[in-house]
């Protein structure tokens, strides 16, 4: 085991808080925390740290906030820390040469997917959406590229078939904690290893505009957008142009609601409304909404939506993207 080293850790979300709050229960010292400048959240818009800077100001450990380190104050600054080992976790910053060299060991990124797959801002998102069985955590040494250094230590995770975005990074957020310390662990022994650009996808920014549904479409694809979008943007459909979010579907697979309607060529065709769920027709099968939001509601199950609301969803009404 390496001795104790002193690390900087950078990044924002809860996916990197749960990475530093188990490299502070190890011999190492966190000296100095980076993370990206507070944002306004909530329906106050009020300015609010991220998770990771009230995770290290409960610790007592210094939190630096730069808009980007073009300011070669910044940069400076964080040459004086002297630091054996920059972790880098969802930070959200591009980091320049100066950066990544300044640490006598360089700097380690826990990524959210098996590189070369799914380099880029929404590696979970994509993985659910192109309808991967597997992904992981890959503890990658940085260079300058995106998401495109050597890669340390991997472990993979399966993608279950009910999975959300959230649920599943649930589980690659505790799982990248467990790797970057055990990749810390094993510093010496590891054994880098190149990727293959040639088999490298990129998984670019989500985007609100993704969330509309497109009924023609196969059923499989659509399901997998539902769960992929979940819990942001939302996928989303329109009728009377009124906006339905859609939480929770799945594919329906009886061939009795499939054929119980002339109209199921149609995509985006309610075929049948049951308080089991509502049956749309897609390009390819049916799609069975279990979970929905109506515009200025909450999120509730078919059960509850038909009790108030039976008439905006009525069999032979279309959908819209």
């Amino acid at each position: 085991m390496p001795s104790p080293l002193k690390i900087i850790f950078a990044g924002t979300p809860e996916f990197a808080s749960q990475a530093l709050a188990a490299l502070l229960k190890t011999d190492h010292q966190v000296i100095a925390v980076y993370t990206q400048p507070d944002r306004p959240a909530g329906r106050g818009r009020k300015l609010t740290p991220s998770p990771v800077k009230q995770l290290a100001e409960q610790q007592h450990i210094a939190v630096y906030q730069p808009d980007s380190f073009m300011d070669n104050a910044d940069v400076a600054h964080f040459q004086q820390l002297q630091a054996d080992l920059m972790v880098v976790a969802a930070y959200g910053l591009l980091l320049p040469k100066k950066i990544l060299e300044a640490p006598r060991l360089g700097c380690l990124n826990i990524h959210a997917s098996l590189l070369p797959r799914w380099r880029g801002a929404a590696p979970i998102q994509r993985a659910i959406l192109a309808g991967d069985k597997e992904t992981g955590i890959t503890i990658m040494q940085m260079d300058e590229g995106l998401d495109t250094g050597d890669m340390l230590l991997k472990k993979s995770c399966q993608i279950e078939h009910d999975d959300t975005a959230v649920s599943l990074h649930d589980r690659l957020t505790e799982l990248g904690a467990e790797s970057i310390v055990e990749a810390l662990h094993q510093l010496d022994s590891l054994t880098a290893e190149k990727q293959n650009n040639d088999k490298a996808t990129y998984a670019k920014k989500l985007h609100k505009e993704e969330a509309f549904i497109d009924w023609s479409e196969s059923v499989e694809s659509i399901e997998r957008k539902i769960r992929a979008f979940n819990s942001w943007p939302v996928a989303q459909t329109k009728i009377n142009d009124q906006t339905l979010r859609i939480w929770q579907a799945e594919v329906f697979q009886s061939a009795k609601s499939i054929n119980r309607n002339e109209i199921t060529n149609n995509p985006g065709t309610i075929i049948a409304t049951e308080k089991s769920g509502i049956d749309i027709a897609c390009g390819q099968g049916v799609l069975r909404i279990l979970k929905i939001q109506p515009a200025g509601s909450k999120p509730m199950d078919i059960s509850s939506f038909l009790n108030g609301r039976a008439d905006l969803l009525k069999v032979g009404s279309r959908l819209i993207s």
